[in-house]
Parts: structure tokens; C-alpha cells; sequence
């Protein structure tokens, strides 16, 4: 579908899906979003849905400011995707002990690493990033420590790591994380300082609250923005070396290979240029689609992976949907379904069933295709992957 278009104070509200269907709460917060004076163009993407201060799925673009709870309190989240060598034919019917040694190799949830892990060939800057982690906010500095060892973690909830099999048979890998603690704790800091200043009193919602360019708050968020999008793009790069390195030893004699790594974050903030005019986009559960920009679109745990190729809509400020997108708080999900539907909607996929990640049931997503199907004029399909292995925190 193209998109429609709903009536904003400031701007137009495009929407890549009916904004019937859209909850109430969610809608309110895009025409809160569309009052801010500093707003040049508001896409809303098929996976919308309620979030701190504005919806996922949403691409705000505004001139000389930027809402730090409209780009997530996981900065830098975002999916990564290698395809391999291997095929269906290459795994094992039991995947059990494939998915013991992912968990082994990657700590999940709370879990940590004892010291900084530096596979070979990922993060050539080292000492040049962590030299510059002396320059963030004052306030999380005593988290060096934790955020050291949590490099190259999963962390919970919606983030994964998957072993996909795409319609030809190739073997995928997926994973989704992003910047951990350290990017929260930067997150939350600077939504703080933005709500207390002048300017951001008379906001419909404080947590719209913005930094206006050309201000000491405003060049120490984008400091430590851009160092958690870093922190986040190298977590993922290292949990994928990781990765890598547990096929490499499970499957020695087929001697796997691996293509080009496709990454792509989907809470994040870019300096883009539209119509001659310099803006600055924050994209909160969405990824860059410009022209043949590769991104991955995952659904549930059990529905599957999209690896598409951006059609550069402008309208969509060269944008499309992050994953299927929730249809259903957690505790709603909790509270509706049980073990037994667990099991039954991931059937023939080897993952956790317990009620641990009930929340994340197939069932409390929207249908990633028809999330596909609502943005056909921002990307194409490249491939269409099934996950046989999830790993979840």
C-alpha cells in the first residue's frame, strides 16, 4: 500500500497502515508528535504501536532538534544477518545441542562476559573507543566496567539470535541487540536533562522533550548518542564473530563459509538531507530503506525473517518497518496465553517453551506478512527466512 495520510497540527501524519487499526494511545501520541515546532515530516510505519513519549515504527524528522525518547532507551538497537555455506541438508535432526552451544558461546539475559572479548577482524578502534568513553555523561561513568563485559551480549526480551533456512535452503544467521545497559542508562540521563530545560515546559507530553542544536545539552547528547549507536553496532558484530565461530566447530567438515555481514539499526538518529534542507531523522523501530539499503525485518520467534532491499521512498524519509511490531503489551500476552500455546505455536522450532518468554508468543505480534505487504513501495524482498534455532534471553 502507499500511505495514508492523516491531518496534523504541524505536519502531515503518513501512515503506512490503517490508521483504523492503529490503538488509541498510540494515535495520540503521533498527533502529540506532529506538534512540535521543530517537526518537518512525520512517516509512521505497519508496525506502529504504543511507546515512551512516541510510538514504535515511527520517522520523525526535525530541523535543529532532536526528542531523545523518540529514538528508544536501546539506542542503536538494530538486527544483523550473514547467510553461510551450509544447508538444510547440513543440520542435524535434533538442534538441541546447536542451540546449547550458541547459549554457551553468547551470555543472554543478565548474563556477562568475564572480560572484553575481541574476536579477530571486529573493532579495529578499540582503545580509541573506550578512550572516548571518558567523555561521556559523568553520570553512568562507573558503569565502564559492566558495559566491558557486556559487550557482546544478547540481553532479553525481544532480542535473539537465530539459525534461519531461507526457500533455497541456505542457512542464515540473524541476531538482534543493541547497545545494553550502558545505552539505556544514556538514554534515560539525557531524557532527564531534556525535561528540565526551558523550552520543553509547555510540551502536550514531557517525554517529547527535545535538545535544540547549538546548545552545550544538545552536543553532549549527540556525543554519547553516537557512541552507544557505535557501542551497539560493535555488540552485534562481536556476538556474529562469536556466532560464526560455534558453526565453524560444530559443522567442521563442511568447512563453513560466510557472505558479507548485513546490519542495520533501527533506534537510531542520522543526519539526512531532504528537499535542500539539512534534517536531523530519528528512526525508533524502523531501518534506513534508501535505494538499495539491505535490511533484515524479523517477525516473531517463530514466523520468520525478511532480508529486503530499500526502494528510497522519500515520503517514508527512506525508511520501512523494524519487525512485525507488538499487537499486545507483555503483561497482556502473559496474562492470555500459556506454556501449552507456547509450545504449540513455535512447534518445529528449537527454542525455550517455558513461561519465561510466553511474552514473546508468536501470537502477541503482528503478522510479519502482512506488515510486508503494507510496505511495498519502501522495500523489496530479497529473501524469506524460517528460523529453526531461536536463542532468546
Amino acid at each position: 500500500m502507499s500511505y495514508v495520510e492523516v491531518p496534523g497540527e504541524k505536519v502531515p501524519i503518513r501512515m503506512w497502515t490503517d490508521p483504523a487499526s492503529v490503538e488509541d494511545i498510540a494515535m495520540q501520541q503521533l498527533r502529540n508528535v506532529a506538534t512540535l515546532p521543530w517537526i518537518k515530516g512525520l512517516a509512521v510505519m505497519p508496525d506502529v504501536h504504543f511507546g515512551k513519549g512516541a510510538t514504535v515504527g515511527s520517522v520523525i524528522a526535525m530541523q535543529g532538534a532532536v526528542c531523545p525518547a523518540a529514538v528508544g532507551v536501546d539506542i542503536g538497537c538494530g538486527m544483523s544477518a550473514v547467510k553461510t555455506s551450509l544447508t538444510a541438508n547440513d543440520l542435524p535432526g535434533d538442534l538441541s545441542r546447536l542451540r546449547s552451544r550458541i547459549e554457551q558461546a553468547i551470555p543472554v539475559g543478565r548474563g556477562m562476559h568475564d572480560e572484553l572479548i575481541e574476536p579477530d577482524g571486529v573493532g579495529p578502534r578499540w582503545d580509541d573507543f573506550w578512550a572516548r568513553f571518558d567523555g561521556i555523561a559523568e553520570s553512568v561513568k562507573f558503569r565502564q566496567q559492566r558495559a566491558v563485559r557486556q559487550m557482546g551480549t544478547l540481553g532479553a526480551g525481544n532480542h535473539h539470535i537465530e539459525v534461519n533456512v531461507d526457500s533455497a535452503g541456505a542457512v542464515w544467521l540473524t541476531l538482534h541487540s543493541g547497545s545494553r545497559n550502558i545505552g539505556n542508562e544514556l538514554a534515560d540521563y539525557h531524557i532527564g536533562v531534556a525535561q528540565s530545560l526551558p523550552h520543553n515546559q509547555g510540551l502536550v507530553d514531557r517525554d517529547l522533550a527535545v535538545f535544540i542544536s547549538e546548545t552545550p545539552q544538545m552536543a553532549a547528547y549527540r556525543n554519547d548518542l553516537f557512541w552507544a549507536q557505535e557501542y551497539a553496532k560493535y555488540n552485534r558484530a562481536i556476538m556474529m564473530s562469536l556466532l560464526k565461530n560455534v558453526l565453524s566447530k560444530e559443522f567442521k567438515k563442511a568447512r563453513v563459509t560466510f557472505e558479507p555481514e548485513i546490519s542495520c539499526h533501527h533506534n537510531y538518529v542520522a543526519e539526512e538531507r531532504y528537499d535542500g534542507v539539512d534534517l536531523l531523522v530519528t528512526r525508533k523501530g524502523a531501518i534506513r530503506a534508501g535505494t538499495g539499503d539491505l535490511g533484515i525485518i524479523p517477525g516473531s520467534m517463530a514466523t520468520g525473517t525478511y532480508i529486503v532491499k530499500g526502494l528510497g521512498n522519500s515520503a517514508a524519509f527512506n525508511s520501512a518497518s523494524h519487525g512485525a511490531g507488538r499487537r499486545m503489551s507483555r503483561n497482556a500476552a502473559k496474562k492470555r496465553f500459556t506454556t501449552k500455546d507456547l509450545e504449540e505455536q513455535t512447534r518445529g522450532v528449537e527454542c525455550r517453551k517455558d513461561s519465561g518468554v510466553v511474552d514473546e508468543i508468536p501470537a502477541a505480534y503482528k503478522p510479519i506478512e502482512k506488515v510486508i505487504d503494507q510496505q511495498k513501495d519502501l522495500v523489496e524482498v530479497v529473501a524469506k527466512l524460517k528460523q529453526v534455532v531461536c536463542v532468546k534471553g
